[in-house]
């Protein structure tokens, strides 16, 4: 017998969906209304809604975006950078690759968005020096944050939501995406340099200016940087071995950052301040919209008809979620949809008791490549977009999909050979 709230829970969920993708309204704001909606319309209880939010994903994330922003007081983001053009001595390619690995590296290990706010700066910086257009070096930098990101449990809000889900640890992400996501970066950057190499030249006068860089006045507080740094390594140490240990990666990320305000002596509350919040609460608000789907059905229904559509095959699944998953996150916000998809996948698996592992990271792929597709894909792309825009720079929508929708496809085409080979 069909739950009668089936339709009201559909209805609230597609109308806030619809209002999150059309960016007319605060998406927090909206999710967190649709979220209260499903408690007052009865679908499930207050304290039944509270069960749905994964404290792993929202602690995680508080975490370690209180470490980075204690980590940034130090000035160790503008350091790397200055080095980086030094060692370049120059060479705009040279720049560009160095800086799109520091951006992928780091993206691993902290997370795209703050990745990108922590280097954008620094690149308009050097470009502005050189003399050289800021555009090939800034989306250079979100493609590497985007499939850097994937390559751990921490490196993007949507694998941190799979991580917590699934219980992959640090190590599982890291030994099964690392090794893919490393070929899609070299073929990427390749591309890139073809791209973009008539705009990658610059005058003799220009080179000297990189030696002029003072490296020594990058870093404001050695002191602070030894203690985060101890407290960061730490806490990644913990992630790697959390399975181990048996304790949740929110948990170790909580215990760092509790640690590092401890030890630091820095203002508690202008560091609280920094953590983006809406973020925070934009995730809460979208696990219970998605637990009510869970409640009334509507997941069971989907599911249903996804293994009806398949045959109940790995492979046909597994695809059709890593292309599904790409294209409607190159348009759509990716954490919405993987919401959507991890009860999804949860339920294909218990009803069929299929082995779900290539449908995992089939959507891990899917999800973070997508964001490469166009200008509203990935947080960090609109970031950059809004930098851009700021210094004077025109990156249209047009711009972004020409060069980043076939760099997707391109990606998720990879991928789908990997998927074949080793998951199904």
């Amino acid at each position: 017998m069909e739950n009668p709230h089936f339709l009201p829970a559909i209805i609230i969920f597609l109308i806030a969906y619809g209002i999150i993708i059309s960016e007319k309204f605060n998406r927090t704001v909206i999710a967190l209304i649709a979220a209260v909606l499903m408690v007052v319309f009865h679908i499930f209880n207050q304290e039944q809604a509270l069960e749905f939010i994964d404290f792993n994903t929202v602690g995680l994330l508080i975490g370690m975006m209180i470490i980075v922003n204690i980590l940034k007081r130090t000035g160790i983001f503008q350091y790397v950078a200055i080095k980086t053009a030094k060692l370049s001595k120059g060479s705009p390619w040279r720049i560009m690759v160095y800086f799109a690995i520091i951006t992928a590296v780091s993206s691993a290990l902290l997370d795209n968005v703050t990745t990108i706010l922590l280097i954008a700066p620094v690149t308009f910086v050097i470009t502005e020096t050189l003399g050289l257009n800021a555009i090939p070096f800034l989306l250079t930098e979100v493609f590497s944050a985007n499939i850097g990101g994937l390559a751990t449990s921490i490196g993007d809000p949507t694998i941190i939501m799979i991580s917590g889900a699934t219980g992959l640890s640090f190590t599982d992400v890291l030994f099964n995406l690392g090794p893919i996501v490393l070929v899609i970066f070299t073929v990427v950057l390749l591309i890139l340099k073809l791209i973009f190499h008539k705009q990658l030249h610059i005058s003799e006068d220009n080179k000297k200016k990189i030696e002029q860089f003072d490296v020594s006045k990058a870093i404001t507080d050695s002191t602070l940087l030894k203690k985060s740094g101890i407290i960061l390594l730490l806490t990644i140490a913990g992630f790697a071995t959390h399975h181990a240990i048996g304790i949740e990666s929110a948990t170790i990320a909580l215990l760092g950052a509790g640690i590092l305000l401890l030890i630091s002596k820095v203002d508690v509350e202008e560091v609280l301040e920094e953590v983006e919040w809406p973020t925070i609460f934009f995730f809460m608000g979208l696990f219970v919209m998605v637990g009510a789907l869970e409640t009334v059905g509507v997941l069971e229904v989907l599911a249903s008809g996804l293994i009806s559509l398949t045959g109940g095959s790995v492979m046909i699944t597994s695809l059709l979620i890593l292309w599904g998953a790409a294209i409607a996150s190159a348009f759509l916000d990716n954490i919405p949809f993987v919401a959507t998809m991890i009860p999804l996948i949860l339920n294909i698996g218990q009803m069929t008791g299929m082995d779900t592992t290539a449908l995992w990271w089939s959507l891990a792929l899917g999800a973070c490549l997508g964001g490469n597709g166009s200008i509203v894909g990935a947080s960090s792309n609109v970031i950059v977009s809004g930098m851009l825009h700021k210094k004077g720079y025109k990156l249209s929508f047009g711009d972004f999909l020409k060069i980043g929708f076939p760099i997707m496809i391109i990606a998720v085409a990879i991928s789908t050979v990997y998927i074949l080979i080793f998951y199904v």
